[in-house]
């Protein structure tokens, strides 16, 4: 056997994986199962050959099949072309068989190993049909014997949030928290974390019907004219200052007109038919005669005494 049978090569991802797969009293059948495993993922990951890294898979599995399963490498073995082969269907284009190809490796769901359980869940949310994988997780997270697995809270936790919770399955999803799966997979934070996740989804799913829709509708307008009004007053109340503040041997005409065209604009763009317009009127007056009497009022008075005189 040659280094490379007899050491785990750092270029392949399912061999760092799976680390007892490297062990160095691999058999000869072994070994040819490590070769063809170590074909597959250079196909697909450096080659980008995803129908041929899968052929190859397929092929791997058949050969599997045909040696003693006494060997819990082959199990090992399995995973990894499994985990290879799911990629590969997924680069192609191809999910929709994933899990029926899984399902005819294992054959019963819930001998499914965890690793391949998680990945058939997120991949079938993330393309949007993650009622796929309903009936094969519940399966597997009820089994007793995979409550023991490692892995096993990763896949409930991706049940509840992939699967459960964007079906709106409600009922189910507090089954789960609640019960022995739940008591098995979360800690006491976790699942108190998970109801918050499935009551905050139920809210957004079913909003308050006390709530009128027409009444908030009408608030709302009301709400966003006070705003503005208030942001209208305080741009007036600016100009005004700065008016004040100008003294008058160095009175600026162009700062009193480009006032004046701001609320000639402000005034024009209000209907005064509306009644949300009286407000408006009313406060646009009071302010505009504030600022006329302070311009404009100390001149007056001095020419009426000067007339007077």
């Amino acid at each position: 056997m040659d280094d490379k049978m007899s050491s785990c090569s750092t270029s392949l991802v399912p061999a760092r994986s799976f680390g007892s797969v490297c062990s160095p009293s691999l058999t000869s059948s072994l070994t040819q199962m490590f070769s063809i495993l170590d074909s597959a993922a250079e196909q697909l990951m450096v080659h980008r050959d995803f129908q041929v890294a899968f052929d190859t898979c397929d092929r791997g599995l058949e050969s599997l099949a045909n040696m003693d399963q006494e060997d819990s490498r082959c199990g090992e073995f399995k995973a990894a072309f499994c985990i290879l082969g799911i990629q590969a269907l997924a680069e192609l284009n191809q999910w929709h068989g994933v899990l029926s190809w899984v399902l005819q490796q294992y054959e019963h769901q819930e001998k499914i190993p965890a690793k391949i359980m998680q990945m058939c869940i997120l991949l079938y949310s993330k393309v949007g049909e993650p009622a796929v994988m309903q009936e094969a997780a519940r399966v597997w997270l009820h089994c007793p014997s995979n409550s023991r697995a490692t892995g096993f809270g990763t896949v409930a936790e991706l049940y509840l949030l992939h699967v459960l919770v964007p079906l709106g399955h409600k009922d189910e999803a507090l089954e789960l928290i609640g019960g022995e799966v739940g008591s098995s997979a979360f800690t006491e934070d976790q699942r108190q974390t998970a109801l918050d996740v499935v009551e905050e989804k139920e809210l957004e799913s079913h909003p308050n019907p006390r709530i009128n829709p027409d009444s908030e509708t009408a608030a709302h307008p009301v709400s966003t004219e006070g705003a503005v009004i208030h942001r209208l007053e305080a741009m007036l109340k600016f100009f005004y200052r700065k008016l004040l503040l100008t003294s008058s041997g160095s009175f600026s005409l162009r700062r009193v007109f480009l006032a004046a065209v701001l609320l000639y604009m402000l005034c024009l763009r209000l209907d005064p038919a509306l009644p949300s317009s009286f407000m408006w009127i009313s406060k646009l007056l009071q302010l505009l005669k504030q600022m006329w009497r302070a311009m404009f009022a100390p001149y007056h008075q001095a020419l009426t005494q000067s007339k007077g005189l």
